[in-house]
């Protein structure tokens, strides 16, 4: 039991840690011309756990927001700072939660060990 939640954990670790490279990514090329941003898509592992699938956002999705935003050509960037910075946020306590997941399985793990010494 301590053995899978210690996956599932480190497999969450990864997830988020990819989360926040795309987002961060994201914000770095938020003024770069015609840049399409990634998109972080969480899915269940067939063993177990959490893996992130890191993909473009289509780049007609960022031409329609040009086209219906004033003052903004089709070259612009299609980065949604605000939406970027709540994924971080989200990203950040995900990885937060996973960290204590590692660590209360890594204590459960010592205390079976402890146990049967």
């Amino acid at each position: 039991m301590s053995i899978t939640a210690l996956n599932t954990g480190l497999s969450g670790l990864k997830a988020y840690q990819g989360a926040l490279d795309s987002s961060a990514h994201n914000i770095a090329n938020a003024n770069t011309a015609g840049f399409v941003p990634q998109q972080a898509q969480f899915q269940e592992s067939k063993t177990g756990g959490v893996v992130v699938n890191i993909s473009k956002e289509g780049s007609l999705a960022a031409q329609t927001t040009a086209a219906e935003t004033p003052n903004t050509s089709a070259e612009d960037s299609g980065t949604d700072l605000a939406k970027e910075l709540v994924s971080s946020i989200q990203s950040q306590l995900g990885f937060d939660f996973s960290a204590k997941i590692v660590k209360t399985a890594d204590a459960l793990l010592g205390t079976v060990i402890d146990i049967s010494a």
